[in-house]
């Protein structure tokens, strides 16, 4: 199963973060994404305009909504910056990698390609 497939839980604190060892094969899904200091996932996405970049994060709020995790989201002209990662325990979870992968497929849908 693909981690696209999977669902966010919430977490509630006091667990430790995902160690390198752990974030190796998650971030193998997603190669896409970078890893900055083994506590966040990064990734730029670019746009022929501004409305197209704006539709894709609506797509990533509601998205958000339902999974019950949130990024931080950079909206410019034909372009979108996604931060992922668990603020509550200000490091990476596997929840971080399945909505990572999730928007890696809404940005599939976006570009015209079957997920």
């Amino acid at each position: 199963m693909s981690l696209a497939d999977l669902k966010c839980v919430p977490c509630r604190g006091g667990v430790p973060p995902l160690t390198p060892d752990k974030i190796a094969p998650l971030h193998a899904e997603i190669p896409k994404w970078e890893v900055i200091q083994n506590r966040r996932l990064v990734r730029d996405f670019r746009f022929h305009d501004f409305a197209t970049a704006l539709k894709f994060v609506d797509r990533i709020g509601a998205l958000a909504g339902e999974q019950g995790h949130h990024p931080d989201l950079y909206l410019g002209y034909g372009k979108v910056r996604v931060e992922m990662w668990t603020h509550k325990i200000d490091g990476l979870t596997e929840s971080d990698f399945i909505f990572a992968a999730k928007v890696d497929r809404l940005w599939e849908v976006a570009e015209g390609r079957e997920p």
